[in-house]
């Protein structure tokens, strides 16, 4: 045997608690019947003999560890294990095991330890009473029969007796027949008896009780037991739709008998799992593991079985690639594939990797896009899609890119990822349950994350690249068509949910993309138009918009804030504020963390903004120190570029000539005049301009004093600044005002009252930085009349 998944070692464990080696060799689980019972066979590697032969019995307590591990004891004293080359060996045998047991294979341990009392009373029952004595299957009995079966179910060990008594001598079967006989006397006591009796087997939790049950002949008899619960005054009719109602429809005729008989079992079994058998109680949920463990691998046997078989698959695509077939059979060939594609997710993750390698091979991408003008394929289509991203992202990008590639005259509205957007648009759900799901499957899709893949290095670029070209205006198309402008701002619930999915996908490219999103929101000025839903009576939306700015503020790019400083995009936001008033809510708090992140970043550009924008609005929220820290960085800024011209102001002053200084020192007595030297007005921050606009001079700065030597034996002279300055003149040794209050007014423009540009005038000693408190009151004036400085923004 050359399978390298099934070899194993086989351990023992010894008298001093030691493990002894048994030997290696491959492991297989199959009926014996000597045992009567699954059982594991192990044969030696080297000369085929026997090394283990164990039964799985329903009572052992089987332990996976270290995911290539099995341990489990046979008897007193008698351990065994297996230790697996490969993990996906020791995971079949694992899953067989819990198969028979009725186990979930994720647990690591399938029986919870027996309570003390119970396994002391267990141990003291003789050996003939092994199994619980059942009344006579008879018509007077059922009572009895449905009391006994009702009063095991508290007791793991009665459970076990009474489902080892229930395989012998084929009474399940015969309680099937006494169903038919009490249907034809229409003995409704016995029916409701019956129920009892099959709800209460059910949740014996066997997988052999239910093989019988669940066999062609008995099947139908199960349901008919189950359609007469006590508590309704009127049988339901399950037989009926499963007989008449629900039809099965071979897409392609399956001549596998077995295969057949396994889709109709496994449908009929989930149908009395999910809708005939009522909602368990907590105490009852793992009662029903077992059934749910039957569903699960008769589905895997399905597509272990379909995907065998390669005439049939090949035949299925022929079909749904041939744009003649009929649209009926087309639905049905894509429905066909759908559930193929959910049954695959009870494969293991190899197993379904070689699927899905299947499907790919065959060309199930290029096949979903025809036919895709019918709601129902195209509903099924995008199901199946879903599936590929979640196998591999790559596979469905690489495809999607090729497709306007094969033909020049391609509509964006056909490409494949464009009917999935659409599919998200359009969904109808009332809670957009779709709409959710294919909003994962988008950003999946343009996460750069998985898209590193060292063989295709580009694949990011292109892919990002083909997306923002062909895809994004599919889907912004909404949030374009929903901020035309602040008036027709549509506000529909189900419309504000559909945004927020939107926003958030933008939100993700914003932190993601870079570039690529940059350009898209420049060109489309896209910031302006999500702010519009800043005014959404429907709060969750609103936030959404502001996470979007939230998010591009904290990129701190440049080229972003000059964009908001130009659109003045801070406005709504502040208007929201505003209207919010005094309430203390999310959307307060998320605003008020904006402008934090603003103050504790120090982003220059934002700040100076916002300050000379919009503090006179903000100037009274004191419950906070945001707004006041912003303007004290504001001012600490201005301070520090006052300090720097000073410098460069000193620093041209010393390039004076000899010639001019010594004409200085020899006539200290007269008034002398500095040699002004022209500055380009480019070397001056844009920003400060109004800051060196005119001032007024006050009286004392005409008076002249005599001039402190200097070390050298030089004067020292200090002028007065004048508008002259502002407007790029500069005179030797000149020092510009420093005072944080300006005559300019808060647009930028002169004050009404500014003095005009003077000659400087020469100071015969060294003086203070000027200050000009006749001005505030100029100033205050001039605030109140800009239109730019109101409580309420753009009111």
């Amino acid at each position: 045997m050359s399978d390298t998944r099934r070899r194993v070692k086989v351990y023992t464990l010894n008298e001093d608690r030691q493990w002894d080696d048994r030997g290696t060799g491959h492991v297989s689980s199959t009926f014996v019947e000597r045992l009567k019972g699954i059982s594991l066979l192990v044969r030696a590697e080297s000369d085929g003999s026997l090394l283990l032969e164990s039964k799985i019995s329903p009572n052992t307590a089987y332990q996976k560890q270290q995911d290539t591990l099995i341990v489990w004891s046979e008897a007193e004293n008698y351990d065994l294990a297996l230790s697996f080359q490969e993990k996906a060996g020791c995971d079949e045998i694992w899953e067989k095991i819990c198969q028979v047991q009725g186990k979930d294979p994720a647990l690591e341990i399938t029986q919870d330890p027996i309570d003390e009392s119970e396994e002391e009373r267990f141990e003291e029952m003789p050996e003939t009473s092994h199994l619980v004595e059942l009344p006579p299957c008879e018509l007077a009995r059922l009572e009895e029969i449905a009391d006994l079966v009702t009063s095991v179910l508290s007791s793991p060990i009665r459970r076990e007796k009474l489902a080892l008594a229930l395989m012998s001598e084929g009474y399940m079967k015969k309680l099937l027949q006494l169903f038919q006989v009490c249907e034809d006397l229409d003995n409704r006591e016995g029916l409701h008896h019956l129920y009892e009796i099959v709800r209460g087997v059910l949740f014996l939790n066997k997988a052999a009780l239910f093989e019988v049950m669940f066999s062609d002949d008995c099947i139908m008899d199960v349901v008919g037991c189950l359609e007469f619960d006590p508590s309704l005054v009127q049988p339901k009719k399950h037989r009926e739709f499963l007989t008449k109602t629900a039809k099965f429809k071979e897409v392609i005729p399956i001549t596998d008998s077995e295969l057949r008989q396994k889709i109709h079992q496994t449908y009929r079994v989930q149908y009395i799992q999910d809708i005939i058998l009522p909602t368990p109680s907590v105490f009852e949920e793992n009662f029903l593991s077992t059934l749910t463990s039957f569903i699960f691998f008769n589905k895997v046997e399905i597509v272990s079985m379909l995907q065998e078989d390669e005439k049939f698959l090949t035949e299925v695509f022929a079909q749904l690639t041939d744009e003649a077939t009929e649209d009926g059979k087309r639905r049905e060939l894509v429905n066909f594939f759908k559930e193929f594609c959910a049954f695959s997710q009870t494969l293991q993750p190899q197993n379904r990797d070689a699927f899905f390698k299947t499907l790919a091979n065959l060309g199930i991408l290029p096949a979903l896009e025809i036919g895709m003008d019918d709601l129902q394929v195209r509903a099924a289509a995008t199901d199946i899609f879903s599936y590929l991203v979640e196998f591999s992202p790559s596979m469905v990008r690489e495809f999607v890119m090729q497709e306007p590639q094969q033909t020049d005259d391609v509509s964006i509205d056909v490409l494949l990822i464009n009917v999935v957007i659409k599919q998200m648009i359009c969904d109808s759900d009332p809670e957009l349950g779709g709409a959710v799901q294919l909003m994962g499957l988008l950003r999946t899709l343009i996460d750069p994350e998985n898209m590193l893949a060292p063989t295709n290095k580009t694949e990011k670029t292109e892919f990002l690249s083909f997306f923002y070209k062909y895809c994004m205006q599919v889907l912004t198309v909404p949030l374009l068509a929903s901020t035309v402008d602040e008036k027709n701002c549509k506000d529909h619930f189900q419309t504000a949910q559909l945004l927020a999915l939107i926003l958030e996908l933008l939100t993700f490219c914003v932190e993601h993309h870079t570039y690529h999103i940059k350009t898209y929101i420049m060109n489309k000025d896209l910031l302006r138009r999500v702010l519009v839903l800043m005014n959404s009576k429907h709060t969750f939306l609103a936030l959404c918009a502001l996470r979007f700015m939230r998010r591009i503020i904290g990129q701190k790019d440049e080229y972003y804030n000059r964009y908001i400083v130009k659109g003045n995009l801070f406005e709504p936001v502040i208007n929201t504020l505003l209207d919010n008033g005094t309430r203390y809510n999310l959307l307060n708090s998320a605003i008020i963390e904006l402008f934090e992140f603003i103050k504790v970043e120090d982003i220059k550009s934002l700040i100076a903004h916002i300050i000379d924008n919009y503090y006179k609005a903000l100037e009274s929220i004191e419950y906070v120190q945001t707004f006041k820290g912003l303007k004290g960085r504001y001012e600490q800024e201005k301070d520090r570029q006052t300090l720097r011209l000073n410098s460069r102001y000193r620093r041209d002053a010393r390039t004076l000539d000899e010639d001019e200084e010594m004409w200085f020192n020899e006539d200290e007595d007269d008034d002398g005049e500095a040699i002004e030297k022209s500055r380009p007005e480019e070397e001056f921050p844009e920003s400060y301009g109004k800051y060196m606009e005119a001032k007024k001079v006050k009286e004392s700065d005409n008076k002249e004093s005599f001039p402190k030597r200097t070390p050298t034996g030089s004067f020292k002279f200090t002028f007065s600044y004048s508008a002259g300055a502002a407007n790029g003149t500069n005179g030797a040794n000149c020092k510009p005002a420093t005072s944080p209050t300006s005559a300019a007014s808060p647009n930028g423009s002169p004050a009404k009252s500014a003095a005009p540009p003077a000659t400087p005038v020469v100071k015969t000693a060294m003086v203070g930085l000027v200050d000009y408190p006749d001005d505030e009151d100029e100033e205050d004036e001039d605030e109140e009349q800009s239109p730019r400085k109101r409580p309420r923004l753009g009111s």
